[in-house]
């Protein structure tokens, strides 16, 4: 059993959040271990094995990129520890900001830093856009969805430069 498949959830890239919530306390009402405290070992423990999948998938479902993440994988188009190879022109503006980001002490060069990430965010979301927002299993084909890996990958080499920027005094 999948995440969708426990939330009763069509597959999507983005979870409404208030749909997911209340699914969520629902299902774990029906699945909280104290209710089964007197059924036999076996029904514990699937209860037990379902409470778990319940936790991760809500976790995994707070997070629009594990979403996307977990939907690719489901469809067998992204790996664990997978080595993706990112378009040179994007690498080359990620080498440049890095570059930058020695010299990112100063307030008006971290802001401008910043200030290019989110561009740069900006850019490499709008091809996807519509298909993250609006994702239909029946209205998306693989090609499509491996345009959303490469979003996917591209991003977290962001996030990084974001979580750097942060960090930074």
């Amino acid at each position: 059993m999948n995440y969708f498949e426990l939330f009763e959830l069509p597959v999507t890239l983005k979870v409404n959040t208030a749909t997911l919530s209340r699914k969520f306390f629902e299902l774990s009402k029906k699945y909280h271990p104290d209710y089964f405290i007197n059924e036999e070992d076996q029904a514990q423990a699937e209860v037990l094995e379902k409470s778990a999948l319940l936790n991760k998938a809500w976790k995994t479902f707070q997070n629009t990129d594990e979403t996307i993440k977990y939907v690719l994988q489901l469809k067998g188009l992204l790996e664990e520890e997978e080595k993706y190879e990112l378009p040179p022109d994007f690498l080359m503006e990620v080498l440049e900001i890095n570059e930058q980001l020695m010299d990112a002490d100063e307030p008006a060069i971290k802001a401008e830093l910043e200030s290019s990430v989110n561009n740069l965010q900006n850019e490499i979301y709008e091809p996807v856009k519509e298909m993250v927002e609006n994702y239909k299993e029946s209205s998306f084909s693989e090609k499509d969805l491996l345009q959303v890996k490469a979003y996917y990958y591209k991003k977290k080499y962001l996030d990084r430069i974001r979580r750097q920027l942060a960090g930074m005094a």
